[in-house]
């Protein structure tokens, strides 16, 4: 619930283009978990926890996305500014379509060492060290956790794009919003980049 780029991502989108695309943004995430899920089920996550070369590459592709995520939100708030009276709006909601919206969920997910490094602590916990399968308990425990990670995802959208249509009548909430989101994929990029493994 505390958060981090995919609820800055979801939020944003959904303020900015509707529930739609914030749950366009949801949907990406929840795929990009779940190949954490299969990834730690099948033990490629340990790669990440136990190889600083691994975990180096997927921190430095993740981070830059991230970074390259900030500069493309306030490169869209300034034309969403400056698009608000011409026909150049369409345009604009057009570079953020909803399967590129759930492309950046899937791939800001994807490549957070830190969601894969999550699972491999958190999920072995509940599972019983006698248990025959523990590949198959690990996917049902991953599946139970994406799925109500969906429902707060889903709520994040839904409370974003009320609160932004109650506030449509301001273009310039709608503009400073996306710089602050904006300014927050910046600040989680970096922080990615600088992270370890511990």
């Amino acid at each position: 619930m505390l958060p981090g780029p995919d609820s800055v991502l979801i939020a944003g989108r959904a303020a900015s283009q509707g529930f739609r695309a914030g749950s366009a943004a949801a949907l990406g995430i929840g795929s990009g978990i779940f190949v954490h899920i299969v990834a730690a089920s099948l033990g490629l996550s340990a790669i990440l926890s136990t190889s600083a070369t691994a975990f180096t590459v997927v921190k430095i592709i993740g981070g830059f996305y991230l970074l390259y995520m900030a500069f493309s939100m306030f490169k869209d708030s300034n034309s969403q500014a400056e698009s608000t009276f011409n026909e150049s709006a369409s345009a604009v909601s057009k570079k953020s379509s909803l399967l590129s919206i759930y492309t950046q969920g899937l791939i800001t997910n994807v490549f957070n060492p830190k969601v894969a490094l999550f699972f491999l602590s958190f999920m072995p916990q509940f599972i019983s060290s006698s248990s025959e399968n523990k590949a198959l308990a690990f996917m049902v425990l991953g599946l139970i956790f994406n799925f109500t990670g969906m429902i707060w995802c889903h709520f994040i959208a839904w409370v974003s794009a009320t609160m932004s249509r109650k506030l449509s009548a301001s273009q310039s909430v709608r503009k400073w919003f996306s710089r602050l989101a904006a300014s927050l994929f910046g600040v989680f990029g970096v922080k990615l980049l600088v992270s370890t493994q511990s």
